[in-house]
C-alpha cells in the first residue's frame, strides 16, 4: 500500500502513520531502529528494494529524503501532463477536489497503492508512505522537499523516528563531504556510505578518507567479509609458517579489493602486492608466500574457490559474491562500531600502492 501526501507537514504525516498502524493492527514498538536513506532520485528505487529485503531480518522504520525533485508530473497533472483534477482543473485527483492525500485501491489486490508525488515545484513537502507488501516488514516513508527544507534535514526527520530506537543514517551513492557533520549524519549511531556506486568513486572515497570517524563504515569494507573470515581460517591452520609476502588479484578500480589488501598490510606486517586485473569480477584470489610454498585461495568461477596447500590437495570451497542486500543486513545487525575498518582506513592504506 502506498499513501501520497503532496504539499504536506512531518506531523501530518507522523499522524498518517499512527492510523495506519491502527488500521492494520500494527505497532511501531516492533520497529528495531530507524534508516534515514540519503539518496536522489535516480538511485531511490535501487536503494529502497535492497532495504525492502534487508529489512525483513531488520523491521525497521525507513525514511527516504530524495535531494532532488526528479522528473515529476506538473502540479495537478497525471503523467501525460493531463490534469488529474475534475472539470475544473482543480489541483486534487478525482473524487478529491481539495487536493487532500488519496489512497487508490489497485484492482484485484484489495490494497491501496498510487502513481506519484505531485511536482515539488508549488509544494514545499511532497511525501508518500509505503506499508504492507511495498515496504518489508516495517514502513517506508519517502521526502521529496524543496531546497531550502534539506538545510534543516534533521528537523525533518525528527518528527518520524522510532522512540527509543537508534538511528541508522545510509547514503547509497551520493556522499556529502562530512558524513558525520551532516545534520542526519550527527544523530546517527551508524553511518553507512556506498562508494562504490557514487558518481566518481574516487572522488567519493578521499572524502571518506578525510573525515573518518568511528561510526562510519563503507559498503565496499563490507563486502570483504566472507573473503577475511576464509583468509583468518586459512592461517589458522598448521604449519604456522611466517609470511613473507602477500599476493591480491581481483577487478581493476575494485575498492573492496584495495581494502582487503590495505586490510592483510596492516595485519601481518608484510609487503602486499595488489595485481588488477582488466575483466575480472570482484575479488579472484589471495596468495601468501612463505618458505614451504604459496598458500592460496582463489576464486575460478561463480560461486566456487579452491584453496591450494603446499604438499596437500586443492579444496573447493563456497565464496559467492555478496550483495548488497547481504552488506546491508550484516550493517543493519551490528550497529557497533568497526574498530577494524577505522584501522584500515587510516594506517592500512597507506601501506600499499593503491596506484
Amino acid at each position: 500500500m502506498i499513501v501520497t501526501m503532496p504539499d504536506t507537514t512531518t506531523s501530518a504525516l507522523a499522524d498518517e502513520i499512527d492510523e495506519l498502524h491502527v488500521e492494520r493492527g500494527e505497532a511501531a514498538t516492533g520497529r528495531v531502529l530507524t534508516l534515514v536513506i540519503i539518496t536522489r532520485s535516480a538511485h531511490l528505487e535501487g536503494a529502497l528494494e535492497t532495504v525492502n529485503t534487508a529489512c525483513r531480518e531488520h523491521p525497521c522504520r525507513v525514511i527516504a529524503i530524495v535531494t532532488d525533485q526528479g522528473d515529476y508530473p506538473g502540479p495537478g497533472e497525471d503523467e501525460d501532463g493531463n490534469r488529474a483534477g475534475g472539470q475544473d482543473g482543480g489541483p486534487g485527483r478525482p473524487g478529491q477536489p481539495d487536493g487532500g492525500h488519496g489512497r487508490e485501491d489497485a484492482p484485484g489486490d484489495g490494497c491501496s497503492c498510487s502513481k506519484r508525488t505531485e511536482h515539488a515545484g508549488s509544494h514545499t513537502l511532497d511525501a508518500e508512505i509505503r506499508s504492507g507488501s511495498d515496504a518489508g516488514a516495517g514502513e517506508i516513508v519517502v521526502l521529496r522537499p524543496v531546497p531550502d527544507l534539506l538545510r534543516h534535514s534533521d528537523a525533518l526527520v525528527i518528527p518520524l523516528l522510532v522512540p527509543d530506537a537508534p538511528l541508522v543514517a545510509w547514503w547509497p551513492a551520493d556522499i556529502p563531504e562530512d558524513v558525520s557533520a551532516d545534520r542526519v549524519g550527527t544523530m546517527a549511531v551508524s553511518r553507512i556510505t556506498d562508494v562504490m556506486h557514487a558518481e566518481d568513486p574516487q572522488a567519493a572515497f578521499d572524502r571518506v578518507l578525510a573525515h573518518p570517524s568511528p561510526q562510519d563504515v563503507d559498503l565496499s569494507w563490507t563486502r570483504t567479509t566472507v573473503w577475511r573470515s576464509m583468509l583468518a581460517s586459512m592461517l589458522d591452520q598448521p604449519p604456522h609458517l611466517p609470511i613473507r609476502s602477500v599476493r591480491v588479484t581481483g577487478q581493476a578500480h575494485y575498492l573492496p579489493l584495495e581494502l582487503l589488501a590495505s586490510w592483510l598490510a596492516m595485519k601481518l606486517g608484510v609487503p602486499v602486492q595488489v595485481e588488477r586485473k582488466e575483466g575480472a569480477q570482484a575479488i579472484t584470489g589471495v596468495f601468501f608466500e612463505r618458505e614451504d610454498g604459496t598458500l592460496g585461495m582463489e576464486r575460478e568461477r561463480g560461486d566456487q574457490a579452491v584453496i591450494s596447500q603446499p604438499g596437500q590437495a586443492d579444496q573447493g570451497v563456497s565464496l559467492p559474491l555478496r550483495t548488497d542486500v547481504d552488506c546491508m543486513n550484516e550493517e543493519l545487525g551490528r550497529l557497533d562500531p568497526d574498530e577494524v575498518y577505522g584501522e584500515v582506513i587510516t594506517r592500512g592504506w597507506p601501506l600499499v600502492d593503491h596506484d
